[in-house]
């Protein structure tokens, strides 16, 4: 489509073999519509550049370096684990900022410490999915955090999945498939004949178009919404906005 040519071995041009299957800025789009929030970001923790966010709060250098220095021996043990973490010990920015900045940015799982957590063995969690605040020992952090890693993956493929299928509905006549495209939205999953001409039918007559045929979709024999033709699996169908 782009005349692309390369000179092959005997000197003479040829056309590359090139595609488009979407890994580019439309994945990233579809990973953050997917899952994010009026918050900004939520980040898969397999995707996550930065796991797990420590900020210190502290009054003064001595306290400062008494947190850092906690910070940086649970870090060591969570690296090990392949845990990627960041020890954010800003001076010029207060730690509510520091909140509100990694919250936007989607990092799973936040930690906070301050001169009492110090004293009483503990930390401030918070895990990016759920905007969930706890106070939890420091003792088996590091085994806690790393379940935390998987249960936060799985949540947030389950949340999505949840909707996606909420959103999906399954029609079987004409008029049902107008009805529930004017009044619901989201996916139809109807039997359509397999031609073109009934898809561009079923585009002007409604404004939607097939998005997907169903890669796992199980075989099975109906009647084409549109046509009434034989139909021998169902595919879905949205409008574009």
């Amino acid at each position: 489509a782009f005349d692309v040519q390369y000179v092959n071995k005997e000197g003479k041009l040829e056309y590359v073999w090139a595609t488009s299957w979407g890994v580019s800025t439309r994945l990233m789009g579809a990973l953050i519509m997917a899952h994010s929030d009026n918050n900004g970001l939520v980040l898969p923790p397999k995707l996550a550049p930065i796991q797990v966010v420590m900020i210190p709060i502290y009054k003064g250098d001595d306290q400062l370096a008494e947190i850092r220095t906690r910070f940086e021996a649970i870090a060591a043990q969570l690296k090990a684990k392949g845990i990627s973490v960041k020890i954010d010990d800003r001076d010029n920015v207060r730690s509510g900022f520091k909140f509100a900045e990694y919250e936007l940015k989607g990092v799973p799982v936040r930690l906070a410490m301050g001169p009492r957590d110090m004293e009483n063995g503990t930390i401030e969690l918070v895990r990016r999915d759920m905007l969930e605040k706890q106070t939890v020992s420091q003792e088996g952090l590091v085994e806690r955090i790393e379940g935390l890693m998987t249960e936060i993956q799985e949540n947030i493929y389950r949340k999505a999945l949840n909707y996606r299928e909420s959103m999906i509905t399954k029609v079987d006549t004409w008029e049902e498939f107008k009805q529930v495209l004017d009044d619901k939205g989201g996916f139809l999953l109807a039997h359509w004949d397999g031609t073109v001409e009934t898809e561009v039918a079923i585009k002007e007559a409604t404004k939607a178009t097939i998005r997907c045929i169903p890669i796992d979709a199980p075989d099975e024999e109906g009647v084409c919404v549109f046509s009434g033709k034989p139909s021998h699996r169902r595919v879905l169908f949205a409008r574009s906005y």
